[in-house]
């Protein structure tokens, strides 16, 4: 059984990779799934407090993924609407069968939205601009701590390597 969870566990850790990466999953969330998995198997016996803190660095990770492009649209001189059209356009980005819709959906989305508020063309280029960068930052912050998951996952397989591959 111990094996079979490690498996579910190792899947979990690379769908958490591939999400913090493709926008369709969330990838810290996924990945700490993985760590809960394998703290659950019997050969391993991970730090409660470790599992608690990963968790919720996990939740604030998911919530800052939806907030951080609408603060970059922000802090690139965008008003509400374009923080609100940067929130719609990712929604958008998301379930649009477009390639790269996931990127083009903020950008376009706080475009828009700065042009109906201000028509100032330059301004909601900026603006847009600022979304982007938003979601870089987003994708990086999320891919390091998937990363920093992954890195706990091996470190534990690794302590426990003789009691879990033991027959």
């Amino acid at each position: 059984m111990d094996i079979f969870l490690l498996i579910i566990s190792a899947l979990f850790i690379a769908l958490g990779l591939i999400g913090s990466i493709l926008p369709i999953l969330p990838g810290p969330p996924l990945s700490w799934l993985g760590l809960l998995i394998l703290n659950l198997t019997e050969a391993v016996q991970m730090n409660t407090s470790l599992i608690i803190i990963t968790g919720i660095i996990a939740i604030i990770i998911f919530l800052l993924d939806y907030i951080i492009p609408a603060i970059g649209t922000k802090k690139f001189g965008g008003s509400k609407a374009g923080m609100i059209g940067t929130s719609i356009g990712l929604v958008v980005g998301l379930i649009s069968p477009i390639p790269g819709g996931i990127i083009l959906g903020p950008f376009i989305g706080a475009f828009i939205g700065e042009m109906i508020n201000k028509n100032d063309s330059k301004l909601a280029l900026k603006a847009a601009f600022g979304s982007f960068i938003g979601f870089i930052a987003s994708t990086f912050i999320k891919f390091v701590v998937s990363i920093i998951y992954l890195g706990i996952y091996i470190n534990t397989i690794w302590e426990y390597r003789e009691s879990i591959f033991a027959f």
